[in-house]
């Protein structure tokens, strides 16, 4: 366990927490006007490596070089010129911080940290956070890696789980989920949506398959996988034999055989380090995938189409319907995809660069 102290007067500025591996979805911004949850659970936080918030630097002033050499392949309007390392954490481990409520950037709900630090040290006075709550973004406290350090609590930290202990443990992302809107002629209103977790995995996923791909067509496992990821890879991929084979690959499944050319596979929560398969498999390109959001099409769950009288029976894991299903397909987020994809140096080929120099033709169509 670790608390955050202020740099300037050494003021503790976190209650204990525990490291995680960065979410997916750390960076989206989804839809208009949604109130999205918050992005760390309590006791956690995880640290961002790439630089993220003002001072930005515009493509034209970075130039390739500049931005291959921070692992950036592809034209992007602004890279962060700040700097690297920022500490994530629920805004309800913070402590002994005062927020500074002029400084909400651009936001129209809240606060988005545009204007950079928002949040002072209480003991010195010393900027030491961000904090983010505005619409369409992931709650979250931003700490300023030169404005904090880290301090061992106790003189140890928590050895990580095991991929069997979080087997056995079974934490799951649902697929789809209930969103909360300000557009409501009476406040809020709420709505089943595809989860914005799931579509920021997704994007991140998408990618690289699409590297995976070599420029030829992809297939993927059926069920939930398929319908997440198959129909984009149709359109963005061309058609015709042969096809490259992917699979779900991890703890507790059967090792996938010598044909298979891609594995989806599992990223630790908390390590951020990617199940790694043995045996034929091994050599295979891994597409990372959460943890939570693997688990649903790699172990599916039954769900009864009509509730049972009486007691559950054995076997039976639930025994009411399932969530109701969104109206409309699946899209990964466009965001987490382009961030992603300009990071993999695969982009640098030709047919992947026109793939995303088309990204806005395609959100007009509704594939992302």
């Amino acid at each position: 366990m670790f608390v955050f102290a202020c740099a300037g007067c050494g003021a503790h500025l976190t209650a204990p927490l525990s490291e995680v591996a960065l979410p997916a979805h750390a960076h989206q911004k989804y839809g208009n006007g949604i109130q999205l949850p918050v992005l760390m659970e309590s006791g956690t936080f995880a640290v961002d490596p790439e630089p993220w918030g003002p001072p930005w630097r515009r493509w034209e002033e970075i130039g390739p070089d500049e931005a291959a050499a921070r692992g950036v392949y592809a034209p992007v309007y602004a890279l962060s010129d700040g700097v690297p390392g920022a500490i994530v954490i629920a805004p309800g481990d913070a402590r002994g911080t005062r927020l500074i409520p002029e400084k909400r950037g651009g936001a129209c709900c809240g606060l988005d940290g545009a204007d950079g630090p928002n949040m002072v040290c209480e003991t010195c006075g010393l900027p030491v956070a961000s904090r983010i709550d505005d619409c369409s973004l992931w709650q979250a406290v931003w700490l300023s890696p030169d404005a904090v350090h880290r301090l061992l609590v106790d003189g140890t930290d928590a050895a990580p789980l095991s991929w069997e202990e979080l087997m056995a443990e079974g934490k799951r992302t649902p697929p789809f989920e209930p969103m909360a809107t300000w557009g409501g002629r009476l406040g809020t209103s709420h709505y089943w949506s595809w989860s914005p977790r799931w579509e920021a995995a997704a994007g991140r996923a998408l990618a690289h398959l699409l590297a995976a791909s070599h420029g030829g067509p992809v297939t993927v496992p059926g069920g939930l996988t398929e319908e997440v990821f198959q129909r984009t890879l149709d359109v963005l991929l061309p058609a015709g034999p042969p096809a490259r084979r992917a699979v779900l690959a991890g703890p507790g499944m059967s090792a996938p055989d010598a044909g298979v050319d891609i594995v989806l596979v599992p990223v630790h929560p908390q390590t951020g380090q990617t199940w790694v398969p043995a045996g034929p498999a091994a050599s295979a390109y891994p597409v990372p995938l959460p943890f939570g959001v693997w688990l649903s099409p790699a172990f599916p769950r039954p769900h009864l189409p009509v509730p049972t009288p009486g007691a559950v029976p054995d076997g039976v894991l639930r025994d009411d319907p399932p969530p109701p299903r969104p109206h409309r397909l699946f899209r990964a987020d466009w965001g987490t995809f382009h961030h992603t994809l300009v990071r993999l140096p695969a982009v640098r080929s030709a047919w992947l660069r026109e793939i995303l120099e088309s990204l806005t033709q395609h959100m007009r169509t509704r594939l992302f």
